[in-house]
């Protein structure tokens, strides 16, 4: 272990660190499958960023330089067996099968350092400085491609649910000669992200899409179908209507909610389901539906503090949904999301519906249907999400 204590602390004094990764953890059943460590600028100081993989989320901490060192010494002989690094001068591979003894092989450099700042560590999908229709139009960015300061906030979040997006588009049906894929924006609003959604999949992947946004304001359906006609998106159409009547007998490949009042959620969750939608993207918002139903004696003391009540009814509301999703063959994860209004209410379900869901583990959706019913008996509560099954 000295040698890559060594090796690291050359690295880190020198300031020529590029990314380390962890991997191959020493017992099967670690919760955490990989680590990786990358160096960035925050006030000017060198820092040190920890990202932690588990197998359904991810998280960040921010070290000093003295404390990313003391981590990746224990990382290496406590958790992983390999470690790669990667150097401004070489990159290495460090195998630890034996963490008294690791094995420290040198190979030529693979990867170059780029900027630290963390403002600019992100690699957007829409890049700012290259000029993007629907931006210059919706007012975001310029029409040289730059960012108006103001909306900094926006177009970070616009690329932020286009990394969402891909990663899950892998998903969606690889061909259908026979129809594009049908995509439905419940709740679309401003439809920044709808548009985001159509240049994304259309403009830059060249996939064949007709995506639908409904929002109930007519004078926002109005801005947005004129704004896709000015810019020419045929595949894309808005429509003004109530997520809960809304009746649309073709499929839907994807379903999009984000931030629709309380049970217009369920509404839209409920209807991605029954269309066999291969991925629903929801963010949730002001759940209010279960707050005047849930009751509990032993957890009187938290019930009586509103603002308590209130947080864990939300909380409460999305594990429901999510069970009844797995329930009906969808693999769900709840990751983080920040909002375009700035709103704390910033998790989304990411739901992927598992190949052969209707014929798939029997096991799974049996677990998640009697998870789903011993929360809902304990807290004496009936969601509007128990209509996917089949009620009125």
């Amino acid at each position: 272990m000295d040698k890559f204590a060594e090796l690291l602390r050359s690295l880190i004094d020198g300031q020529t660190l590029i990314q380390l990764v962890f991997g191959a953890p020493r017992k099967k059943s670690a919760p955490c499958r990989k680590v990786t460590l990358r160096p960035l600028t925050l006030r000017g100081v060198l820092h040190y960023q920890a990202e932690y993989h588990y197998e359904k989320k991810a998280t960040h901490e921010n070290l000093t330089a003295a404390d990313a060192a003391e981590l990746c010494l224990r990382l290496l002989s406590e958790e992983f067996k390999q470690a790669n690094i990667f150097s401004r001068e070489a990159d290495y591979q460090v195998l630890a099968a034996r963490p008294e003894k690791p094995k420290i092989i040198k190979k030529p450099p693979t990867k170059t350092m780029g900027a630290l700042s963390h403002d600019q560590e992100k690699r957007y999908l829409i890049p700012e400085g290259r000029p993007c229709d629907f931006l210059i139009r919706l007012g975001v960015m310029t029409r040289d491609g730059q960012v108006i300061p103001k909306h900094y906030n926006k177009f970070r979040q616009i690329n932020r649910f286009l990394e969402i997006v891909s990663d899950v588009i892998g998903s969606l049906p690889n061909s259908l000669p026979d129809r594009p894929l049908k995509i439905i924006d419940f709740g679309c609003g401003k439809a920044y992200l709808t548009f985001a959604l159509y240049y994304y999949l259309k403009i830059l992947l060249g996939k064949n899409v007709n995506i639908v946004g409904l929002d109930l304001k007519e004078d926002v359906i109005e801005f947005c179908s004129r704004v896709a006609g000015d810019l020419g998106y045929d595949g894309l159409r808005f429509e003004m209507g109530d997520i809960a009547e809304y009746d649309d007998t073709a499929c839907a490949d994807m379903v999009v909610t984000l931030h629709a009042c309380d049970t217009a959620t369920d509404f839209a969750l409920i209807k991605a389901v029954r269309w066999n939608a291969s991925i629903i993207l929801s963010v949730p918002c002001c759940q209010h539906e279960l707050f005047d139903q849930i009751q509990n004696d032993l957890n009187g003391p938290i019930l009586r503090q509103g603002i308590l009540k209130e947080r864990f009814s939300a909380i409460l509301t999305d594990a429901l949904r999510a069970l009844k999703l797995e329930e009906h063959g969808y693999d769900v994860s709840m990751i983080e999301f920040t909002s375009l209004e700035h709103t704390a209410k910033n998790i989304m379900l990411r739901c992927v519906r598992q190949p052969d869901a209707e014929n798939g583990p029997a096991g799974q959706a049996e677990k998640a249907r009697r998870e789903y019913q011993a929360l809902i008996d304990f807290w004496q509560v009936d969601p509007s999400i128990s209509k996917m099954d089949g009620g009125a």
